[in-house]
């Protein structure tokens, strides 16, 4: 799975359906109805621009128990999944989704849960909800300023 994806640059948009045929064959060989292989073809079809059939994919993917076989994946479906709804027009259940996120256990993907929850936000008009998220993620990233930063954007969400 890491040498088809390391390969997916070489499948340009035209060819799209052979990468996700690729996938395809690889998720034969896992178990019907892994978790694992539903997962990875959601992110085939949402990487090659097809949110709409990517959601499903990835809430049966979490529906089968991804998080208990991989957590690292099932917080990266949350994401995922979140940024696909909010490409179908259902920001609304991205922020559901990933909102709970904010207070998962620390890893490397908590930037990445807060970028696309400012997205989510932002296509709602919580424009400066979205923005805290984002400064507050990148505050902790700057060589200088990251006490100030971090103020600035507790600030933009208080009274």
């Amino acid at each position: 799975m890491t040498a088809a994806w390391a390969s997916f640059d070489d499948y340009p948009q035209e060819r799209a359906a052979e990468f996700r045929a690729v996938i395809d064959a690889l998720v034969d060989e896992l178990p019907e109805g892994s978790p694992l292989g539903l997962f990875e073809q959601a992110c085939s079809w949402d990487s090659t621009g097809h949110s709409d059939r990517a959601v499903p994919l990835y809430r049966e993917a979490l529906a089968r128990g991804l998080s208990d076989v991989s957590g690292y994946r099932g917080r990266r479906a949350k994401i995922q999944l979140s940024s696909s709804l909010r490409n179908i027009g259902r920001a609304q259940e991205g922020v559901e989704l990933l909102t709970p996120e904010l207070n998962a256990p620390s890893d490397e993907l908590d930037d990445a849960v807060r970028a696309t929850l400012a997205l989510c936000l932002s296509s709602l008009g919580r424009d400066r909800e979205g923005l805290s998220l984002v400064l507050g993620a990148l505050a902790p990233h700057l060589p200088r300023y990251q006490r100030s930063m971090a103020a600035y954007a507790r600030a933009l969400v208080t009274d």
